[in-house]
């Protein structure tokens, strides 16, 4: 494990840029860990992440999106299905045109046909999808097991003739009785081919505990890398993607601010921000491109996300409560994280500021008089903090600058 080159490190857990909690590096927690000497970051924004229900990416926004992520240093990038349409196939041939410092994939089905397509648009890598549970084989897809074998195995030996990295994607694989998942990743191992092995948790259902057996089944029988693909559905996805690479996984699939079918991808902010800050795992990608990769999507998008979201969020750096502005105040630029675990530079946010409203108090009142250069006594300081209260409250929101000027100058007499 590495620490974060560049950040004035005095421990692992403090540095100038986050201060975590100290435990986090004990030997009795970290004894076991066996993160790989490279974690790779592998976006599925321009794939699963335009699932999520009413997110329609055009080809400009993807070459745009793509071209982000490989400047942010993310490792690789699937690029889209090119069998969904033949946009999809435009977008992901003009995205390997552009020569990104970023492996492209293309995400098929194990069929031939669609494998055919990805080769047809110059991508080195593939995912290949196929349903790996029986009940969802018989329910959803109302095949024979032994039809999905059979595909995978013709489709992934197609797809290592052409010269393809394959990625081998089995749906479902957290809902399957284990014996029967292992024999048939054994099979298509053998038969077909695959060059990795994702661990797929396609409905979010693996509880942390589980994702050790998981890692460690596969391993017993399938000596190929793993790669995570989790989701969010019961929030589990970020804790179960660490603990998989703990244990030895290699690759993380992973969408900008958790975009994606139903609840969500695992969300490369948190997971990467967990990993450095509190693992010492450096994975390379600029960190400080996160707010605005997150920016950029939730706009092609056109999605709303929640103003105090981790990492990203618009309002996450401020503060309200006038307890912590007293904090705020006191502390000074030189011990921030006394306030915030992580600092904005870390993440490309705007500093933290403190704002005005029905948690305000004095100090609030008085860092806004300061930027003002406005002098008032300590009764004047005490009216005002009652007046952003009552009007805080009244609007049911913030006092916006215009508003406590308004204040200022009907209390203080200038």
């Amino acid at each position: 494990m590495t620490t974060q080159k560049g950040t004035g490190s005095r421990t692992p857990w403090q540095t100038d840029k986050w201060f975590v909690s100290p435990w986090n590096y004990l030997p009795e927690v970290t004894q076991g860990f066996a993160f790989p000497t490279r974690i790779q970051f592998h976006d599925v924004c321009l794939r699963d992440g335009e699932q999520q229900a009413g997110v329609e990416f055009t080809p400009k926004e993807k070459i745009k999106l793509a071209t982000m992520l490989a400047e942010a240093g993310v490792h690789r990038i699937e690029a889209g299905m090119p069998a969904v349409s033949k946009y999809d196939a435009q977008a992901i041939t003009e995205i390997v045109k552009l020569k990104l410092p970023a492996e492209i994939f293309a995400f098929s089905r194990c069929m031939v046909e669609d494998v055919k397509r990805a080769v047809d648009t110059g991508v080195k890598g593939i995912v290949m999808e196929v349903p790996a549970s029986e009940h969802i084989i018989q329910y959803a897809y109302r095949w024979s097991p032994e039809k999905a074998i059979d595909l995978s195995v013709e489709a992934t030996r197609y797809a290592k003739s052409q010269g393809l990295y394959v990625v081998f994607f089995p749906i479902d694989a957290s809902r399957a009785e284990m014996g029967w998942y292992l024999n048939t990743m054994e099979r298509v191992a053998t038969e077909g081919h695959m060059d990795a092995l994702a661990l797929v948790d396609t409905f979010g259902v693996l509880s942390p505990h589980a994702v050790r057996y998981f890692v460690r089944e596969t391993r017993k029988r399938i000596q190929k890398p793993l790669e995570t693909h989790f989701h969010m559905d019961f929030g589990m996805g970020v804790a179960n993607t660490i603990i998989a690479l703990a244990a030895g996984a290699e690759v993380v699939h992973a969408t900008i601010s958790g975009i994606g079918e139903r609840a969500g991808n695992v969300p490369t902010e948190d997971t990467l921000i967990a990993l450095l800050t509190m693992y010492g795992v450096d994975t390379g990608v600029k960190t400080a491109h996160l707010t605005k990769l997150s920016r950029y999507v939730r706009k092609i998008a056109k999605l709303a996300m929640a103003s105090n979201r981790q990492i990203v969020g618009d309002a996450v750096y401020d503060i309200e409560s006038g307890i912590i502005a007293s904090w705020f105040k006191n502390v000074g630029a030189e011990h921030i994280l006394e306030v915030f675990p992580v600092h904005w530079d870390l993440v490309g946010q705007r500093p933290a500021r403190v704002v005005l409203g029905k948690n305000s108090g004095l100090d609030s009142v008085k860092l806004h008089l300061e930027r003002l250069r406005v002098q008032a006594t300590d009764d004047q300081v005490n009216e005002l903090v009652l007046r952003v209260k009552t009007a805080s409250l009244k609007k049911k929101g913030l006092v916006d600058d215009q508003e406590f000027r308004r204040m200022v100058k009907a209390v203080v007499k200038r």
